[in-house]
Formats: structure tokens, C-alpha cells, sequence
């Protein structure tokens, strides 16, 4: 757990000790509360907060982002996004606002708190609504490098696929597919509550910062868009894919369909000569054999540079 005493982004590193002082409004500032969830219950009792929120908090690994009121003080749940070129994760980040303190309680370690911090020192922010809105702005920003990495992936396939087609091409393209699926679910809510702050009016958020939270809610359908561009590209894949597998087959069979005619006038060639009739003058002949091999060499050799000539093979 860290508190901190925030005055125009500069933080001051409170005694958790004693935590009943963040109770009480400070001078100038507000306090951050940044602590993991099983800490969580400690702060309930200092600031009365609401027992479904802290339920909500400490049981739902997989929230979906909301926003829900409780008297003089808000619960948010926002995702945090993942992508280890394999899987995304949403790792939700719970946040509690007050009129002079914010809470955030995370599970997990977010990349987000750590990259709002110079954010503040930069705007000077004194009040937990500014916070607020820049750790939701940080929260959605990497929705796009997720999104840039998730395209790269796509590209990539795409190039090993032209060049070569392999069986786990389809597994990874099937995969990623599910995955852009199933966080497309996931950014509505996400995208929903980006609206409730645009456009609800509430009291511990200065009306001046809705039109900040409308830049955000902008962002979020975009990102929303382009997943579903993403979603539509790896429908292209697969069929790429298969259409790669039917050219790979169809060059199969034109080989062996080749390698059938060109053995076609040998083995009447081979027919003719292995009757068993008694009066063959070839059959007597001493270079014969020869001969036949000869034949039966220049005919193969013959039909094949016909193919190419045709581009057949």
C-alpha cells in the first residue's frame, strides 16, 4: 500500500501507519490511495465504502467496466490490456473517488499507474477527478499499442502464409480470431461507461473535464472500429489461407497428372514389347534394347519440355 499526499502532481509519501489522517480533507491536494485488493478492507471502515463495491472488488477477477454511485463517493471499474503475441488479458483496475481522496486497488501490478505518475507532475493536477480522468486516458492509450502489435501479428501472418503455408497458420489465425472476438465483447461496456462521464452529470467530476472525457470516448470507439477492421482482416486470412492450401494442392496434382502422361506412352511402349508372341523381329535384334530405351527416353524427355513450354509444370 502507498499513500500519498498529491499538491499540483507533486507527491508526498504518507505514513500508512496511521491511516485515519487521509479521513480528513488536506489543506491543499488530495490524497491517492494505491494499494493491492486484499488491502482493500482496511480502507472501508476509514471511508465508509460500499460493501457490493468492495465485493465486487475482491470476488469478479473479469469485471465489466461500470460506473456506480454510492453518496459521497463513486466505484469505477476500468480494464487494463495485455497482449503477449499469444493471448490479451484484461486486468481490471478498481478505482474509488471521493471529493479529496482516490483509491485504486488492482490484483495485479497495471503498467498504467506507473506511467500516469509524470503526467501529473507535468499538468499539476490537484484534485482526484483530474486523476481520474488522466489514469482512464493512460487505461485507453494502450488500447492502441495493443492494437498496433495485434496488426503487426497480422501482417506477419500474412507474409509466412504467402510464402509458405503451414497447418499452424490456421491455429494461429483461428486463435488471434477469438481473441479480437472476445475483446471486441469487452471494450462495449468499456466504451458505455466512457458515455456515462462524457455525458452524466456528477457532482465529484468538474463539469470541465466531460468534454476531456469525450476525447477519451472518442478514442475507445475508434479502438472499437479498428478491432473490428482487425476482425474482418483475420476473416481474410483464412481465406487466404485456404485458398493458399487449394493452389498448394492443385501444383500437386498437376505434378502427378504430369508424371502420369509422360508414363502413359511408356508403359504401352513396355506393353507392345512384353507380349509373349513367338515372331518379334525387334526382339531379335542386338541392339534392341537399346533402342527401345532410347525411345522411351526421348518421348519422356519430349512430352516433359512440352510442359514447360506450356507452363504446365
Amino acid at each position: 500500500m502507498k499513500v500519498r499526499l498529491v499538491r499540483n502532481g507533486i507527491f508526498t509519501v504518507i505514513d500508512d501507519e496511521d491511516l485515519t489522517v487521509v479521513k480528513e480533507p488536506p489543506e491543499d491536494g488530495f490524497y491517492w490511495i494505491d494499494l493491492r485488493l486484499e488491502e482493500l478492507s482496511l480502507m472501508q471502515p476509514i471511508f465508509d465504502l460500499h460493501e457490493l463495491a468492495i465485493e465486487d472488488s475482491m470476488h469478479d477477477e473479469e469485471q465489466r467496466p461500470k460506473l456506480e454511485i454510492y453518496g459521497d463517493h463513486y466505484f469505477l471499474v476500468v480494464n487494463s490490456i495485455r497482449f503477449d503475441d499469444e493471448e490479451i488479458f484484461l486486468r481490471p483496475l478498481n478505482i474509488f473517488l471521493g471529493k479529496h481522496w482516490i483509491i485504486t486497488a488492482t490484483k495485479q501490478k497495471i503498467n498504467e499507474i506507473r506511467l500516469v505518475k509524470p503526467r501529473l507532475l507535468e499538468e499539476k493536477v490537484h484534485s482526484p477527478d483530474r486523476l481520474l480522468y488522466h489514469l482512464v486516458d493512460t487505461v485507453v492509450d494502450s488500447y492502441f499499442a495493443v492494437a498496433d502489435r495485434v496488426e503487426e501479428k497480422i501482417e506477419r501472418l500474412e507474409e509466412d502464409i504467402l510464402v509458405s503455408t503451414k497447418k499452424s497458420h490456421l491455429t494461429e489465425i483461428i486463435g488471434l480470431r477469438g481473441e479480437i472476438l472476445w475483446l471486441k465483447k469487452a471494450l462495449g461496456p468499456q466504451k458505455d461507461l466512457l458515455a456515462k462521464l462524457n455525458k452524466k452529470e456528477l457532482d465529484l467530476i468538474n463539469p470541465e473535464l466531460r468534454q476531456y472525457f469525450g476525447d477519451i470516448y472518442e478514442n475507445a470507439v475508434k479502438i472499437v472500429e479498428t478491432f473490428e477492421t482487425y476482425r474482418d482482416l483475420t476473416g481474410n486470412l483464412r481465406e487466404a489461407y485456404q485458398s493458399s492450401l487449394t493452389s498448394r494442392t492443385n501444383d500437386i496434382m498437376r505434378v502427378f497428372t504430369a508424371m502420369t502422361v509422360i508414363m502413359m506412352p511408356l508403359t504401352v511402349i513396355t506393353g507392345i514389347f512384353g507380349m509373349n508372341f513367338t515372331h518379334m523381329p525387334e526382339l531379335e535384334w542386338e541392339y534392341g534394347y537399346y533402342a527401345v530405351l532410347g525411345l522411351m527416353a526421348l518421348i519422356g524427355i519430349s512430352i516433359f519440355f512440352f510442359f514447360k513450354k506450356k507452363d504446365w509444370l
